[in-house]
């Protein structure tokens, strides 16, 4: 479990963002992933949410140097296993069914579960975990919520996730308790779909340049 979680947090250090993708057409995988590398973006979250995801991640992970492709949307061990073949480099999910922390247990995969409660939180600290993500960040109560947390729970890290922009995200980073955010703001669908990449890489550009205190 040290080696994952030392895994994980090394993927979270790359970058204030973790771009969180959710992508149709697996073509468009590569020169998107370019664009963000391209924009000082290097790890990169492509969701479980559609039938291109896998071929998507197969791809990044073959054809972009400098791309550390991860898994999103983990629901289970299934997801796991189907991530580790098509080579991701790490997996984060919603929440934490046992089911699948069992899962991860036995998986190479470095996880990053989600969490929306302290008791959550701590149900994973006692699994050994230190870094987790926040989801959804802003319903779940925001700022104010997560830096409550950083007395009472200072082993933990997190990546808040869920209604964080580029205007709300610096709010997230000066927390003690945060390494990096998540948002799907740098890779809009309409840009993904148009094959904007100039215009990809000039959002992760302006991501690369937030501001992290305490990372």
């Amino acid at each position: 479990m040290q080696d994952k979680q030392t895994r994980v947090e090394a993927v979270m250090k790359l970058a204030p963002v973790i771009p969180v993708v959710i992508i149709d057409e697996a073509r468009h995988a590569v020169p998107m992933a370019r664009a963000l590398v391209a924009g000082g973006i290097r790890a990169i979250e492509v969701t479980l949410r559609t039938q291109a995801a896998l071929d998507a991640i197969r791809a990044i992970a073959a054809e972009v140097e400098g791309a550390v492709v991860g898994v999103g949307t983990v629901l289970s061990g299934h997801d796991l296993a189907a991530a580790e073949r098509a080579g991701a480099r790490f997996a984060v999910s919603p929440g934490a069914a046992p089911g699948l922390l069992d899962a991860a247990d036995d998986s190479a995969l470095p996880l990053l579960p989600g969490v929306a409660t302290a008791s959550e939180a701590m149900i994973l600290l006692e699994r050994g975990y230190r870094h987790l993500k926040f989801f959804p960040a802003v319903p779940a109560g925001g700022v104010k919520l997560l830096g409550a947390w950083a007395s009472p729970l200072p082993q933990l890290r997190f990546c808040p996730t869920g209604g964080i922009g580029l205007a709300n995200a610096p709010d997230f980073l000066a927390l003690p308790n945060v390494l990096c955010v998540g948002g799907s703001w740098l890779v809009p669908p309409e840009r993904l779909a148009a094959g904007d990449w100039a215009g990809i890489e000039q959002l992760a550009r302006e991501a690369s340049m937030l501001r992290r205190p305490h990372a």
